[in-house]
């Protein structure tokens, strides 16, 4: 499908309201060089839940990499391949062309990231804000002015502050009390506190809540919910608990 076509398509939600006023703009700024079909999308992209979330992520993950006033390769580098891993290699180059388009825009994070909170579901959001995580973290630490916005945006988003605590604490060291921040829970929790804080956490990170955004994007959830189950087993270790 020429790249004309799969516009025309629209891809859901994700083509309405700010976010598709700012692809427009992409696509516009593209489509003489795509007009071939050189850089064909796949029908099966249209109107589907996993385009809506990509596109939005790729749209975020943009105003991620440049909070710092920098774009770094290593940025560059985990979003290409978690493209490649989601669409292939070929998919992969086109969507690394949208992003290095929405790298040269300005437009406001918070309008977008309420037109996704409209539109997204709350698991699919907490992966949304792990994967922005892990783009901030690429270069091997979250600079202060990434983390000052990946809190704006989970505002925005609507994700609790203890959700975002928990997300961050999978990207900072192994100690202890990052252990507890995942499972959004202090230190002081009884051990049956810490049970049934593991039971509801584990539900809220399930893969299973996300298995509609594409075989990846569940791996990389399942991924979460393994850091999930290594903090309560650290816990539970340290505690003794049976």
């Amino acid at each position: 499908m020429a790249f004309g076509k799969w516009l025309g398509g629209g891809l859901g939600w994700a083509l309405g309201g700010p976010i598709g006023g700012i692809l427009g703009f992409v696509f516009g700024s593209m489509f003489d060089t795509m007009q071939s079909g050189k850089y064909a999308y796949q029908p099966q992209q249209a109107g589907t839940r996993e385009g809506d979330f990509t596109l939005s992520l790729l749209v975020l993950a943009a105003g991620v990499m440049k909070a710092d006033g920098k774009v770094l390769r290593s940025e560059l580098d985990y979003i290409k391949t978690f493209l490649v891993q989601q669409f292939g290699e070929e998919k992969a180059r086109q969507q690394v062309l949208i992003l290095r388009e929405l790298l040269k825009q300005d437009y406001s994070l918070r309008q977008v990231s309420l037109q996704i909170q409209a539109n997204m579901p709350h698991p699919a959001r907490l992966q949304l804000l792990h994967f922005l995580f892990g783009i901030a973290r690429a270069d091997g630490q979250v600079h202060p002015h990434e983390m000052q916005l990946l809190q704006r945006i989970s505002s925005y988003l609507n994700i609790s502050p203890s959700d975002f605590s928990s997300i961050a604490a999978m990207f900072h060291g192994k100690d202890e009390s990052d252990y507890y921040k995942v499972l959004e829970i202090s230190a002081d929790a009884s051990d049956d506190e810490v049970r049934k804080a593991y039971r509801k956490m584990a539900f809220k990170y399930h893969p299973d809540r996300v298995g509609n955004l594409g075989e990846e994007v569940q791996r990389a959830s399942k991924e979460k919910f393994q850091t999930l189950q290594q903090a309560y087993a650290q816990i539970r270790k340290a505690r003794q608990m049976h």
